[in-house]
């Protein structure tokens, strides 16, 4: 599985948020600074966080951006479906849409246990976890499994 430039970007500024003092707006230009983030590129994934509700803007001199919900509402998930769409894709379908036959048809299992997971584990996660410098537990232990941080 591949996680996109964008949602990584999207998860990482929308944890700045999470961690903003007072829950303050925080310009675009601040957020990029903070995570090393493109600002430009930054500014169109703020829209597409805006537009699915994640974020809200404000304007004046003291605008910027903040979370349209609170921190302890708004899922790693949710942030990566605002920017990506659906959490798992084969070719560019859901699993449920596709239809294998033969040698292959278990193979359908697989994709949606995939998907079963990756939502196990992203919507556990939320944005103030993220800014509180914690993940739940039991992502916590899926990383002290053998093989975790090993690239095979």
């Amino acid at each position: 599985m591949r996680v996109s430039a964008k949602a990584d970007y999207a998860v990482r500024a929308t944890a700045e948020l999470a961690a903003a003092p007072d829950a303050s707006p925080v310009p675009a230009e601040v957020l990029a600074q903070a995570q090393d983030i493109p600002h430009r590129f930054l500014e169109a994934i703020l829209r597409d966080l805006r537009r699915e509700g994640v974020v809200a803007s404000r304007r004046g001199a003291s605008g910027g951006y903040v979370l349209a919900r609170p921190a302890e509402q708004v899922t790693v998930a949710d942030v990566v479906r605002a920017v990506d769409g659906p959490l798992v894709f084969v070719r560019d379908h859901r699993p449920s849409d596709l239809d294998y036959t033969g040698a292959a048809s278990t193979l359908l299992d697989v994709w949606v246990a995939l998907r079963v997971n990756v939502r196990a584990v992203l919507e556990q996660v939320t944005m103030a976890d993220l800014a509180a410098g914690t993940v739940p537990d039991g992502v916590r232990h899926l990383t002290r499994t053998d093989g975790a941080w090993e690239n095979n």
